[in-house]
């Protein structure tokens, strides 16, 4: 196994070792400092961030607002709170060593508005910025003014060379690095392009050397590329480590901090993860931003493809095949199926799933009441924690704040079940993100016996290789 050496990337020498960014109250200040204190970077999640009352305890995230938008105001000012406490307790953790990021979703509520707050009332303690989910184009110019490095999520060259003809060429000097994200073996969102298939997963390596060749093309040969997506083990990288042909390269860790001592994800979620088997997680996408994403494949994943099963096309007058008259809503407004959809229907109603919502796509799915009290509810509730949302149509840009598009029954309330399972909620009846590798916890002799490391052994664990 070669040595793991340092690499200098924004502007200092770390080892070439970043945690991955996760979501809502997953990735914090206590994972993000352990993991800097190993020498490596660490990584803070600024998306919808815990903070803590006089006595530590978590502030929950509830909302009294009367209308989406004022719901919106205290999820953005929850969202800068929660940040600012996270980047203090990383940079208190780390003893001065590493380095912190924050990662933000470039398609979050109110991304600007919350990272700018961090940045502003975390002055000095946070190194970078790493943004994906969508093509953060103002990134560059947030990190310059702020003086921190920025690292955008890609999956492709061709993603990053839109970024970089469009604004990074303006702030050159703040790209710390570029971090690929394997689109089919990175755990969350999931940035898979019309022309990929999920379906078949692509090499790694000529995708990051395209990627490599267009960087120097702008003279960026000394950029560090982060590899983030399937990596476990760097014995199985070896061939990555000092390559000329790729250039500086650092590995990023999403799915292993989840089984630290810091990681304030709830046991009955760390000890499922050392039960997965291959093939537990799914590359799905029911996500409300649109995107794939990765999740393991629990109760709340099978009801969603339930859900999407149950579906039915419908025209409002009789057109072609359709031509089987059938009543939705309590007021049995008339649409029309077609013969064998109207029988699929009445074998739905017989299994109690009686309620028909209507979809954007001029389908209806089929749910039992109590499901649909609970998608009503949920689509009321919204808060905007999406800069738009195709379960509730809340959109930040639109005039009414709403995408003009029916709000989608067949998608899911995102800030809720990521909120449930990160504090009090069961891991079968929410949305639980991993990565594709996520079943090797099994089997990794490192965690034998129940072991559970601090986030600065796990560095020096992998430093080894194996």
């Amino acid at each position: 196994m070669k040595a793991i050496n340092a690499i200098r990337m924004g502007g200092v020498e770390v080892l070439p070792l970043v945690e991955g960014g996760k979501g809502v109250a997953v990735s914090n200040g206590a994972t993000c400092g352990g993991w800097a204190s190993g020498g490596g970077v660490g990584t803070f999640s600024a998306v919808n961030a815990d903070s803590y009352g006089p006595e530590g305890e978590v502030i929950r995230q509830v909302y009294y607002g009367k209308t989406r938008r004022d719901r919106h105001e205290e999820l953005v000012a929850y969202g800068i709170a929660g940040g600012i406490a996270q980047a203090r307790e990383a940079h208190e953790r780390a003893g001065g060593r590493g380095r912190i990021h924050a990662n933000i979703l470039w398609e979050m509520g109110g991304a600007e508005r919350v990272i700018r707050g961090v940045l502003d009332g975390a002055k000095g303690l946070i190194h970078g910025i790493t943004c994906g989910a969508g093509m953060p184009y103002r990134l560059s110019e947030i990190a310059r003014e702020h003086a921190v490095h920025y690292y955008p999520i890609v999956s492709s060259a061709r993603a990053f060379g839109a970024l970089w003809k469009r604004s990074y060429h303006k702030a050159k000097e703040w790209l710390g690095g570029v971090v690929y994200e394997d689109p089919w073996l990175a755990g969350g969102h999931n940035g898979l392009s019309n022309s990929e298939d999920p379906t078949r997963p692509e090499d790694p390596y000529p995708r990051v050397l395209k990627l490599r060749q267009q960087m120097r093309e702008l003279g960026l040969g000394d950029v560090p590329i982060i590899m983030a997506g399937g990596v476990w083990w760097l014995e199985e990288w070896e061939d990555w480590i000092d390559n000329p042909e790729l250039g500086p390269v650092a590995f990023q860790f999403g799915t292993r901090p989840l089984l630290t001592r810091e990681s304030p994800i709830p046991d009955a979620w760390k000890q499922r993860l050392l039960t997965l088997k291959p093939g537990d997680v799914l590359l799905q996408r029911f996500s409300p931003t649109g995107f794939y994403s990765s999740a393991v494949r629990n109760d709340f994943i099978r009801e969603l493809e339930a859900r999407n099963e149950r579906q039915v096309a419908y025209t409002a007058e009789p057109v072609g095949d359709h031509t089987a008259e059938f009543g939705v809503g309590p007021r049995k407004r008339k649409v029309w199926l077609t013969p064998h959809d109207l029988e699929r229907v009445r074998g739905f109603e017989a299994q109690g799933f009686v309620e028909a919502m209507r979809t954007p796509d001029n389908t209806l799915i089929f749910v039992t009441p109590e499901k649909q009290t609970e998608i009503v509810k949920d689509q009321v509730d919204c808060m905007g924690c999406l800069s738009a949302c195709r379960f509730s149509n809340w959109s930040q840009h639109g005039p009414d704040y709403d995408t003009g598009k029916k709000a989608d029954p067949r998608s899911f309330c995102i800030q809720k079940t990521l909120q449930d399972i990160a504090h009090v909620g069961t891991t079968e009846d929410n949305l639980m993100f991993a990565g594709h590798n996520a079943y090797r916890f099994a089997s990794d002799p490192f965690y034998s016996n129940g072991f559970i490391p601090t986030a600065k052994q796990l560095v020096e664990r992998i430093l080894t290789g194996r």
